[in-house]
């Protein structure tokens, strides 16, 4: 098979702080993300996509939250890590399409430069990355404002 498709979701709460990490772009925000690393939801949802699309595990697998060398990692490092392995198994990403469930803050500002941003960690054109943003009407956890959630399918090509 010369095609491959593969999901993956993310999702952390807020905590104190003044800004998000969202595809590997600084969002001005009055609360950060609680997680292990910078929290990045749009790029690990990435990251697991690309993962199971090699069929090669997922993001845990790679960067536990149980190891401190993980601590505050960059989430554009981990997928470019995560862009390796599935090179290395033979596979490249053909396009991706990402989307963010936030009720806030209002994403509309930063998509061109998140989609600029993924587009180079996965060296493609821009036209083969798509990422949008929306709301959960006020509904669960990302509507009470207390988190993001990130959802994002890949096709990876045989190389």
């Amino acid at each position: 098979m010369n095609i491959r498709i593969g999901q993956g979701i993310d999702v952390h709460a807020f905590e104190a702080g003044d800004h998000l990490m969202l595809c590997g772009v600084k969002v001005d925000f009055n609360q950060g993300f609680k997680a292990h690393s910078d929290g990045d939801v749009a790029l690990h949802a990435l990251a697991d996509a690309l993962l199971g699309a090699a069929g090669l595990g997922d993001i845990g697998h790679y960067f536990p939250d149980t190891d401190s060398a993980w601590k505050g990692a960059d989430s554009a490092d981990l997928l470019t890590t995560v862009v390796e392995h599935v090179a290395k198994a033979g596979w490249k990403t053909g396009n991706c399409d990402l989307t963010i469930v936030a009720q806030q803050p209002k994403l509309a500002p930063y998509i061109a430069a998140m989609k600029a941003r993924v587009a180079a960690l996965l060296d493609l054109p821009a036209n083969a990355v798509n990422i949008k943003a929306t709301t959960s009407e006020h509904l669960g956890f990302t509507g009470r404002k207390e988190g993001i959630a990130a959802f994002a399918v890949c096709l990876l090509q045989a190389i």
